[in-house]
């Protein structure tokens, strides 16, 4: 297990991650041994069932299973729950988060891949998010289109505000909730920022302002799935380095909390 840690650590090392964030082993015995990881964005029961069919030691998470403050591990408890089926079943949790958000080849970049975003630098100054440039101009509606087709397909789906006929050429991209950036995009001068859970008040808001870029909203989970190939594919690449046999799959389980929409 610490071998297989040490890896994903050197690839999203914790120095990334911001100060509120739980990155890093969070269940699990640092000494198992590890032959079978599953990559996945959250940690639920399907995904721990999934795990546990599979005979994987390791879950490989996005999200943190214990990202906010738990005082009780109860089974009647949806938390507490999950961690005592996975103490059970002997499966480990490593989370990478923020710190896979700002890594190079992590979660920023997967998106910027679905838009072959050129001459790509961080939006922000701790390495957060990407903005690059488009090959060539498109549309508004021709770069959500491009990011409909190119993530999972959800019950949200991609939404736009702005402009539609907008032409964009420089674009800022945050996998999942990227509100807090919303000036830093329009600091950055780009024609489009992607992200996702933007909310009403704060993307009308934004909008109104005449050097504003115009909105695509890519659903969350959508969004960071995008990262777990190139995980795998780092964790494949140091295991082979290391001369260790590490078999790996990555879930298929959609953990977007919604399933139905009307109208």
């Amino acid at each position: 297990m610490g071998e297989v840690v040490s890896w994903l650590e050197a690839a999203y090392p914790p120095r990334l991650a911001e100060e509120w964030d739980r990155v890093g082993l969070s269940v699990g015995d640092p000494d198992a041994a590890v032959d079978h990881v599953l990559l996945t964005v959250d940690v639920t029961d399907a995904v721990v069932d999934e795990a546990v069919a599979l005979g994987a030691q390791l879950i490989v998470a996005h999200h943190p299973l214990l990202l906010r403050g738990v005082h009780a591990v109860r089974v009647d408890q949806p938390k507490g729950r999950v961690v005592t089926r996975l103490i059970r079943a002997g499966i480990a949790v490593f989370s990478a988060h923020t710190n896979a958000d700002a890594a190079a080849d992590g979660v920023a970049d997967a998106l910027a891949n679905v838009l072959a975003l050129t001459d790509r630098r961080p939006l922000d100054d701790h390495g957060q998010g990407r903005v690059g440039t488009l090959p060539a101009p498109l549309p508004a509606r021709a770069v959500a289109q491009a990011l409909a087709e190119g993530v999972p397909t959800t019950v949200a789906g991609v939404k736009l505000g702005g402009d539609p006929d907008r032409v964009v050429a420089t674009v800022g991209v945050v996998g999942g909730a990227g509100d807090s950036m919303l000036d830093a995009a329009r600091a950055a001068g780009v024609d489009c920022y992607v992200t996702g859970d933007l909310r009403h008040h704060p993307a009308q808001d934004f909008l109104a302002h005449a050097d504003a870029p115009v909105l695509i909203d890519v659903p969350h989970w959508a969004a960071e799935w995008l990262w777990l190939p190139a995980a795998e594919r780092t964790l494949q690449m140091a295991a082979q380095t290391a001369g260790r046999a590490v078999t790996s799959t990555i879930s298929r389980i959609n953990t977007d909390p919604w399933v139905l929409r009307l109208g």
